[in-house]
């Protein structure tokens, strides 16, 4: 995983605390080391124990606080966010996607429990620390936002559910203070997308449609997390901001 460019001043984040939901791998981590390297305290959650315990040792995650957290589960997202002192910044990047099961109501269900039901438990959970410092949420939708997923009929629904959850709390959460925005990844080269990656005859027509003919890296999705959740968005609110080499553009 590449590292953040450059581009933030140094301490952007001293201070603040930032909690970050599926952050033990994929994207989600990348945010977490962004954060980290800015100065703030940062809390990622896995899905399980195993999950945050290889997280914690892998080399380059030090000074990230793991934890489990089931984002389906109301109780244990309450219990992790009262041992929290502050909130200033929370990341939704938890989500699953199972392509070809999801036309099973059932599995459709549990898709959209944990990627967009479970976001909205997030912020409605994160709501009152927010408020008290005047953070932010950024969301993640996706290409699937936009697009239909044959394959993925839940998964494209909830990043749908995640791109109008995302505008509807903006417009909600304005006359506090808070400030909601998602980024809508493209095709990046995470554990998720790793099928379609080892996949020739399925990457190929991706790399074929985007412009800038690669694979993004999750470092260059936290870049953009990172700067909706600054002071250099201020007056942004409601966006979902597209990171994925122009592959929305044609």
């Amino acid at each position: 995983m590449a590292s953040i460019v450059p581009t933030f001043a140094p301490g952007l984040f001293a201070g603040k605390q930032v909690l970050v939901t599926g952050g033990s791998s994929g994207i989600g981590l990348a945010c977490a080391r962004a954060f980290r390297d800015l100065g703030a305290a940062v809390l990622a959650t896995g899905a399980t124990n195993g999950e945050c315990e290889t997280a914690a040792a892998e080399h380059g995650n030090q000074g990230v606080q793991f934890a489990p957290l089931d984002v389906r589960d109301g109780s244990a997202i309450d219990a992790l966010l009262a041992s929290l002192e502050r909130l200033d910044v929370l990341v939704n990047c938890a989500g699953v996607i199972r392509r070809d099961d999801e036309h099973d109501p059932d599995i459709f269900a549990e898709v959209i429990s944990i990627n967009l039901t479970g976001t909205m438990r997030m912020c409605s959970a994160a709501l009152p620390k927010l408020e008290q410092s005047g953070g932010c949420v950024v969301n993640t939708a996706s290409m699937l936002t936009f697009f239909g997923g044959p394959r993925v009929p839940a998964y494209s629904a909830s990043k749908g559910g995640i791109g109008q959850l995302t505008k509807s709390l903006a417009a909600a959460w304005a006359a506090k203070k808070l400030r909601v925005n998602a980024v809508a990844p493209g095709w990046i080269a995470t554990p998720l997308t790793s099928a379609l990656r080892d996949n020739e005859a399925a990457s190929a027509p991706i790399l074929a449609r985007t412009p800038m003919k690669r694979w993004g890296d999750p470092a260059e999705v936290a870049s953009a997390v990172v700067f909706l959740a600054s002071p250099a968005a201020a007056f942004i609110t409601g966006t979902i901001l597209t990171v994925d080499g122009g592959y929305s553009a044609v």
